[in-house]
């Protein structure tokens, strides 16, 4: 087998639609992979699409045309010799000739194209295109063909096989790319080449399922080594399979509950003894079921690893970047490691986006994070007609069996919030009997999965509740399956989770505006205002600024003052953030998953996001990086009553003393009580609180505090705009140490949720911890990482110095 790559020499012009004349007139170069957009911000030909309102400005690229070509050069055929043309992703619309000959014509950017060209080859150079066609034109003719059908936004995602969120989303930019967005290259080969490898490895076990293509009818061999064993099997019909059992394998496990051992794995196809293709990975061995049981709840939504119970400690994930070739590996493993960092243990490939890159499973099959992999359709019905179902089978079939080898892919979900919206959205009028997508959930992938990989469970869609008819049981029913907790943040607030304890919450989330260096990156001064045209177009959720605002009422005032706003609401998402997942913890093993909307952004937005889209952690971060943690405490209410839940999710017992006390703002101790500690690993404990520290005689200047192995929790008896919070509590000591500064607080009484607020002083600076509570005499050290050189009083300058206390006025406080 011998590849050549094809991504030299390439430009690319336009051949269609109302662009603009100083770009219809040119020939650019292009990169591949890569996509037009990239090319023409390149060339300086549009301007920056994530900036101010240029992304309205580009909406003449939805109605484009573009041609790439260039030309290669390739010995012709050898007698009994292969020669193919490999598009690894084509975006989208795309017609494909070789020397004026057309080869094939393409609508599904989520699977690969393989075109026989020997008899195309000749000598000299030989022109090679592909034609990019509106991909929304062309869902928009599907749609005229199949009927319309249910979806959220105006654009008819759901009738061509393109990213979702390309056309647009409540976090997203409505940039709909075109272009070769994957590698493409020559394969020349002769006899016989692996068609597909699908190595599907469990703790003891690995099996390697090969198909092969032939060229010529000869006994094929096909080897396998791995952990120091070799086996081998003939190929019949063009298929083999190898076994090999490896009883002393070293074990994979998720992060937080043992090593990622990862075991080369080599696959040869020989004739005699001659190599006619090889193939190599890495696997991790492991094994992974789901506990469906039913209980005196419903029934259980428990990942299982290793016999070991999993609380899925996850993240939903979206692309890192909206346009996708920009995305590399040291990128993904940035965002990542931002997420272990943060103790998650999963993330949540959303169904809305892209079968995501090796290089991202990669990162996390070595990092031990546990990958839930949506099919890629979202929010919408889908058509199971012809040509969409035999468009969406292959693209699954193919990536089934691509992503096979990865340990981190735990769990198999047939997609978002279309089970749920078929019950929930008014489809069903909408539809009048046509088809949806239920084929594809309850019969197409469960039965391409029992064939491609039955070591990995199935979930049908999120939410579900399966083995009930939706009919007769909701898809988001807390009893059974998965839920989504959407009420909070649109009509409620974050303490509507109290009325439900889901077996397992797969999305839930609050918003918040994008780090401040961020929005003054994205924004021109006289924007950074939340009624701008340009902040507005990165706050892309209906009614998104109202319903922060209206978050926000729930427990302070909201700031007239803009900067003061953004810190209010961060701050709101960071407690939401606290809030929910504290809920959906305490409440173990009942509920045994929570995975927060989302990691993630994909441009500079107003969004559910804890880390924005330039890569910035906000305050949410932190709160969930506490929250996630092994181990938590957090006052609770249940049954009416107040308790403080003492979170264990490690392997050891929790044996300590907790001290509670009820202080005054002043830091007078009101009332004291000592409780004994003792909760087994992996399970929660819940303390009854003593009723005379719950009995504040100035509820609006005493706080509950409890601390025990260095953790505390803390709880309010009134909302913060009914406090008196000092709002100056605090005074800060800076001091210039390696590397950035040490910036040491000092509480003179109660401040909640101090932070500092880095990147305001230096756009690389980064804080160690944030949003922490003190008391009256307390201290805290913060130390912020920079390159840069400042004068570091900057640090202590109340717009950077920030904490709940500040958002109150001096007339609060008495």
């Amino acid at each position: 087998m011998l590849k050549t790559d094809l991504h030299q020499g390439w430009t690319v012009r336009s051949v269609g639609g109302h662009v603009p004349s100083e770009i219809a007139a040119s020939r650019l170069p292009a990169g591949v992979p890569g996509t037009v957009h990239t090319d023409l911000l390149a060339a300086g030909l549009i301007p920056d699409p994530y900036l101010g309102v240029n992304e309205a400005g580009l909406a003449w690229f939805h109605r484009s045309a573009w041609l790439y070509e260039t030309t290669f050069t390739a010995a012709p055929a050898a007698p009994g010799e292969r020669v193919d043309l490999v598009f690894d992703g084509l975006d989208t619309v795309a017609t494909v000739a070789v020397d004026g000959t057309e080869l094939g014509r393409t609508a599904n950017m989520h699977r690969g194209y393989r075109f026989d060209v020997r008899h195309l080859l000749r000598d000299g150079e030989i022109p090679l295109s592909v034609r990019f066609d509106s991909a929304l034109e062309h869902a928009e003719r599907f749609e005229e063909q199949a009927g319309s059908r249910p979806r959220p936004y105006p654009h008819p995602f759901n009738a061509v096989r393109k990213m979702a969120c390309s056309f647009g989303w409540d976090w997203g930019p409505d940039l709909q790319t075109a272009g070769i967005w994957k590698p493409v290259r020559l394969e020349r080969w002769h006899t016989a080449r692996f068609a597909s490898v699908r190595p599907l490895a469990t703790r003891d076990r690995l099996t390697v399922h090969v198909d092969v293509e032939l060229a010529s009818d000869v006994p094929l061999t096909v080897t396998v080594r791995a952990a120091g064993r070799t086996a081998r099997a003939g190929v019949v019909a063009g298929r083999a399979t190898v076994e090999l059992h490896v009883p002393d394998a070293p074990v994979w496990w998720p992060v937080g509950h043992g090593k990622q051992p990862l075991v080369p794995v080599e696959v040869t196809l020989l004739t005699g003894e001659h190599v006619l293709d090889e193939y190599r990975t890495r696997v991790g061995f492991r094994d992974v079921r789901l506990d469906e049981s039913p209980d005196e709840h419903g029934s259980r939504f428990t990942l299982i690893v290793n016999d070991q119970e999993i609380f899925v400690l996850g993240l939903n994930w979206i692309p890192e970047d909206h346009l996708l070739t920009r995305i590399t590996r040291e990128r993904l493993e940035a965002a990542v490691e931002r997420a272990v960092a943060g103790n998650a243990n999963l993330l949540r490939v959303w169904g809305g986006g892209i079968w995501e890159s090796d290089e991202f499973y990669d990162v996390c099959d070595e990092l031990g994070v546990l990958v839930w992999q949506d099919f890629p359709l979202a929010c919408a019905a889908y058509s199971e007609e012809e040509p969409m179902r035999s468009e969406i089978l292959a693209e699954a079939r193919e990536n089934v069996t691509r992503l096979a080898p990865h340990p981190s892919l735990i769990l198999w979900n047939g997609g978002n919030e279309n089970i749920w919206g078929h019950e929930d959205w008014q489809w069903k009028e909408a539809l009048n009997g046509a088809t949806w997508g239920a084929r594809y959930y309850y019969e197409d992938f469960p039965s391409l999965l029992a064939e491609l990989d039955p070591t990995r469970p199935y979930h049908p869609g999120s939410p579900s509740s399966p083995g009930h008819d939706p009919e007769v049981v909701h898809p988001n029913d807390d009893r059974f399956g998965t839920r989504h907790e959407w009420e909070a943040w649109n009509r409620e607030d974050y303490r509507f989770h109290d009325n439900s304890v889901p077996r397992f919450c797969s999305e839930f989330g609050w918003q918040a505006p994008p780090a401040w260096s961020t929005l003054t990156a994205t924004l021109a001064p006289e924007d950074l205002r939340k009624d701008s045209a340009a902040f507005l177009l990165h706050q892309k959720a209906e009614d998104g600024n109202g319903k922060l605002d209206r978050g926000l009422a729930h427990h302070m005032a909201v700031p007239s003052d803009f900067a003061a706003w953004h810190w209010a609401t961060q701050l709101n998402q960071a407690r939401a953030t606290a809030y929910a997942v504290a809920h959906l913890r305490g409440h173990a093993p009942r509920t045994m998953g929570s995975i927060l909307w989302q990691l993630n952004d994909c441009w500079p937005v107003t969004s559910w996001a804890v880390v924005d889209g330039s890569g910035r952690l906000k305050p949410a971060w932190y709160a969930l990086r506490r929250t996630y943690a092994p181990v938590l405490l957090s006052f609770q209410e249940r049954a009416g009553r107040t308790v403080l839940a003492v979170i264990n999710d490690r392997d050891e017992p929790w044996r300590d003393n907790a001290r509670l006390r009820r202080v005054r703002f002043d830091g007078a101790e009101l009332a004291v009580v000592t409780v004994e500690v003792d909760v087994p690993a992996r399970s929660v404990g819940l303390i009854d609180v003593d009723p005379a520290l719950l009995a504040a005689v100035e509820p609006d200047r005493e706080v509950l505090v409890a601390d025990s192995g260095g953790l505390r929790a803390t709880h309010l008896f009134a909302e913060d705009f009914d406090l008196r919070y000092d709002p100056a509590a605090v005074r800060a000591d800076v001091v210039a140490v390696e590397g950035g500064y040490s910036i040491t607080v000092t509480a003179a009484s109660f401040a909640r949720d101090v932070a500092v607020l880095a990147d305001r002083v230096a756009p690389d600076a980064v804080v160690d911890d944030m949003l922490v509570d003190l008391l009256p005499g307390e201290t805290h050290t913060f130390t912020v990482t920079t390159a840069a050189t400042v004068d570091g009083e900057a640090f202590a300058a109340p717009e950077v110095l920030r904490s709940a206390n500040a958002l109150t006025t001096p007339a609060q406080v008495g």
